[in-house]
């Protein structure tokens, strides 16, 4: 299976590593682009190359992204940018906030990703954090929908300069390329397979492997939540790991808890591949697509295995 072709129309923050530090204005001649985490200002980054300086106001590896509140810089980084690109569905609520603008040109992630979930009827259901649990936000997770987001890159930066349109169409296209090698690295791996999640940030990329996911429901609803899990979802989950039912535990990084370790230190006594994921990309990390290739080779070695 090839990617589908989706072309579609607090107050100190980090810039990412290769984009500069200066803050967004036109000094330096460069397209300045807001995101709301590193992964999407990568994701811009790799489009528009030397013609793009980048600022994501989510950029530590050791915060949690569902607690962050933003701040008065982040309004004004906002407000100056040329570009904004966020994730939406309900997990950065924060920086949608923040455009204030119908000016500014913009790129939300989650309209551009397949909907994967089942059809529901009535009021979705949402946790504290606005989060709608019918459907899994993590898009990022989602190589199509990394594509897609690149893709839209492409366009709004070529109508902000149409002299780097076709600069821009180029990285689009080796970036797009070397998505379809992840993609044929990872997928259909898991046939047969079966893993559990400490959160389900990774699940495009395990449906993209063909593994089953066995992790309760309850055990998952109450991590995103960061609420008690029920001593019947730990219990089970406890089980699956300890009786070996599953061949890979898919541990989030950034949103441990005393639960989650717990889960990860069963995991290694009994001798089950722990895949370390994260949220946004690891310290020395710059780029989406090394990041992302880290990932997708533990995943595939921890199902082959």
């Amino acid at each position: 299976m090839t990617l589908r072709n989706a072309l579609v129309g607090t107050l100190a923050v980090v810039s990412l590593a290769a984009c500069g530090t200066s803050t967004p204005s036109s000094d330096s001649g460069k397209i300045q682009v807001v995101a709301s985490t590193n992964v999407w200002g990568s994701v811009v980054k790799a489009v528009g190359g030397d013609e793009v300086e980048v600022k994501a106001l989510l950029d530590d590896p050791g915060a949690d992204p569902h607690s962050y509140e933003s701040k008065p810089a982040d309004a004004a980084l906002v407000k100056d940018a040329k570009l904004v690109v966020f994730n939406g569905g309900g997990y950065d609520d924060f920086f949608a906030k923040l455009i204030t603008s119908d000016a500014t040109k913009k790129i939300e992630a989650f309209p551009l990703a397949d909907n994967h979930a089942e059809p529901q009827t009535g009021a979705p259901e949402t946790d504290e954090h606005g989060h709608d649990h019918s459907v899994n936000e993590h898009v990022w997770y989602d190589l199509h929908t990394v594509q897609a987001v690149a893709e839209a890159a492409a366009n709004e930066l070529g109508a902000l300069a149409p002299e780097k349109k076709t600069t821009f169409e180029k990285n689009t296209a080796d970036f797009s390329a070397k998505l379809e090698e992840l993609e044929k690295k990872i997928a259909g791996v898991g046939q047969g397979k079966k893993v559990v999640a400490t959160e389900p940030i990774a699940h495009y990329l395990i449906e993209e492997s063909g593994a089953q996911d066995v992790t309760p429901e309850a055990f998952s609803k109450a991590i995103e939540e960061e609420s008690d899990v029920p001593a019947a979802a730990l219990a089970e989950m406890n089980q699956l790991v300890e009786s070996k039912q599953v061949n890979a535990l898919i541990n989030n990084t950034q949103t441990e808890n005393q639960v989650t370790k717990g889960i990860v230190e069963k995991a290694g006594t009994a001798g089950i591949a722990v895949v370390a994921v994260t949220e946004t990309l690891p310290e020395g990390v710059t780029g989406y697509l090394d990041w992302m290739s880290k990932q997708v080779d533990a995943l595939a070695l921890a199902l082959k295995a």
